[in-house]
């Protein structure tokens, strides 16, 4: 039968003596664990959160209107759903260029993109800001 060892990270201090959990074999008391800090993993997700997503609708919409959302267009975009995000949006038009793209800041997603053309007869609701990126 093994022996089930407490969590030290989820008991007050003292709980548990100096003796009852040992450090994995090879490694020497008080090293730190292996693999990257927790600021090296946050900084990644944070990094790779930067790049907003598409709702399926969205890459519909882009197909069907012919949008080219190159790099620059992508990194325009993806300030100004940042810029929302500091001013504490949660549902912005960000204007590119030409085109219109309705995002969800709080989800950094995509919902629909509008060009100019198509933008005459559509009406943006449920939105409480405007980015012009």
């Amino acid at each position: 039968m093994s022996t089930i060892l407490p969590n030290a990270a989820l008991l007050p201090p003292g709980a548990i003596s100096a003796g009852t959990a040992s450090p994995p074999s090879g490694a020497p008391a008080g090293a730190a664990p292996a693999g990257p800090s927790f600021a090296d993993v946050l900084a990644d997700r944070t990094a790779a959160s930067e790049v907003p997503r598409f709702s399926k609708h969205a890459l519909d919409r882009l197909a069907q209107r012919g949008i080219d959302v190159s790099g620059a267009t992508l990194n325009r975009l993806s300030d100004g759903i940042q810029r929302a995000a500091a001013k504490g949006s949660r549902n912005s038009v960000v204007m590119v260029d030409g085109t219109a793209f309705v995002t969800s800041v709080q989800n950094n997603t995509v919902i629909t993109a509008v060009t100019e053309d198509h933008m005459r007869s559509h009406v943006f609701t449920n939105i409480d800001s405007a980015v012009i990126a």
